[in-house]
């Protein structure tokens, strides 16, 4: 039987590792290699698809494959954020936004999946200003009209959301905890059918995002009392802010950003960093949101990361003064 001398096998081996090495880089370097999978933790309808839409167009330019938009909701997000920490193809990221990233860790006593360490940030892609709401036929026309006719009413009005911990359900809880009003709060799964039930009369109130809420404002389906903006918006140049209206210094904005699992190879998620901070300093994204009273952002995978350890620090204390639980308990 033939067998190779020590050194034809070091040379064998030399050869082996060598092109695995030339492999490796090629499928490095010509990532992706297919379509990529941006996942939405919420049903369509609310803001979160809005951004996702708006950055994705633009982003497969740059990577020469396109990305498409998956709506995952259910569980707060949990569903969405595990499944995506759980792929193993590298074209697969999700929408993080102030509920998975900042509100959930805080909420539930045990997670399927690690904010910090599962998932690595890319780009915070955009803020969005909460809108409070209500439907027409509620005798309030601003924000200090209906604390006085909730206040009148305690537990008697009722208040919509995408579900426990949305950022929906924070903005209102906050804005009950600076007014102490107490307004039932009413989870749903996604801003698409809590909006449904909104304009029927089935809910007297909501707070979500500007992108998901203009239309029907404008279209006279729904009243807005008060912007969570620190200044007024253009689109809504009538409609005073919070801090306003008595209360100083609130200001509640929702953010989006792309998380990619932690994973992947490093010039994979750079490359990756690289196209989704350059679709989201663009101007086609930037008018796209603007459009819709949202803010591109378009910042590094750096800043991204210090924002969310900067919002974690901010909610867990509303959280623990409001008490918020997890849908059940």
């Amino acid at each position: 039987m033939n067998t190779l001398n020590r050194r034809d096998w070091l040379a064998h081996a030399g050869l082996a590792s060598a092109s695995w090495l030339a492999t490796n880089a090629w499928a490095q370097s010509t990532w992706p290699n297919k379509p990529l999978r941006l996942v939405v933790p919420f049903a369509p309808g609310g803001s979160s698809e809005i951004v996702a839409r708006a950055v994705a167009a633009e982003m497969g330019k740059g990577l020469g494959q396109s990305v498409f938009v998956d709506n995952k909701p259910g569980g707060a997000g949990n569903i969405a954020m595990q499944e995506v920490a759980n792929s193993h193809d590298e074209h697969t990221l999700v929408l993080g936004h102030i509920g998975t990233l900042a509100v959930n860790p805080f909420i539930f006593d045990k997670l399927s999946y690690d904010a910090a360490h599962d998932f690595t940030p890319i780009t915070l892609v955009s803020k969005v200003p909460s809108l409070y709401v209500v439907h027409p036929d509620l005798p309030v026309k601003n924000l200090k009209e209906f604390v006085a006719y909730a206040k009148s009413k305690p537990g008697q009005l009722n208040y919509g959301t995408a579900g426990n911990g949305s950022a929906g359900h924070l903005a209102f809880e906050y804005l009950k905890m600076v007014t102490e009003t107490f307004v039932l709060h009413v989870p749903y799964r996604g801003t698409g059918p809590m909006l449904t039930d909104l304009m029927a009369g089935r809910l007297q109130a909501s707070a979500a995002g500007a992108p998901a809420l203009i239309q029907f404002i404008k279209a006279g389906k729904l009243r807005c009392i008060a912007t969570g903006s620190s200044t007024r918006l253009s689109q809504l140049p009538d409609v005073p802010t919070v801090a306003e209206q008595g209360f100083k210094g609130f200001e509640m904005t929702q953010w989006y950003g792309l998380m990619a699992p932690s994973k992947w190879a490093k010039p994979n998620l750079a490359k990756l960093e690289l196209e989704a901070v350059k679709a989201g300093r663009s101007a086609l994204v930037k008018d796209k949101l603007a459009a819709d009273n949202a803010l591109a952002i378009g910042s590094t995978g750096a800043e991204f990361d210090a924002f969310i350890k900067t919002e974690q620090a901010r909610w867990k204390q509303v959280i623990a003064r409001a008490q918020i639980k997890p849908e059940g308990v």
